[in-house]
């Protein structure tokens, strides 16, 4: 159940990001307050890594787990560069309901890569999220 506490902070931080990242791109290039926001997030991680002691690397780090890190760094690097566009363009009430649709798209991706299983509980829940978005968005 730990991971709940933790499913639960990331919405949390999810929605805080918003509002401050709003407020932080106000006349400001969108792609420069990215910038800068990951800068701060590299410092808040190593800070992290550093006090927990976690700075010790695997004797071998295998090509594809690395590969998919790295494409995964890179997805995030673009989601971060549209989201804060968005956030300049328009209302974070109108932006964040919209990036939430990455929920369904997880589903979908990992239904179709992953070969995760398929239920009614998901395919209701992921219409409810389209359905919640849709409402919001128009």
């Amino acid at each position: 159940m730990n991971w709940l506490i933790f499913a639960f902070g990331s919405a949390f931080f999810a929605g805080l990001t918003a509002i401050l990242g709003k407020l932080g791109v106000e006349g400001m290039n969108s792609n420069l307050a990215t910038f800068i926001r990951t800068i701060v997030i590299f410092f808040v991680i190593g800070a992290i890594i550093t006090a927990r002691n976690e700075w010790q690397l695997p004797q071998h780090i295998a090509a594809k787990p690395l590969t998919f890190l790295i494409l995964s760094g890179i997805a995030t690097g673009l989601s971060w560069l549209c989201y804060y566009r968005a956030l300049q363009l328009a209302p974070a009430s109108w932006v964040a309901p919209i990036d939430k649709l990455s929920v369904v798209i997880a589903i979908v991706l990992g239904v179709v890569l992953l070969g995760e299983a398929v239920s009614l509980k998901l395919v209701i829940g992921s219409l409810l999220i389209c359905s919640g978005v849709l409402v919001l968005a128009l």
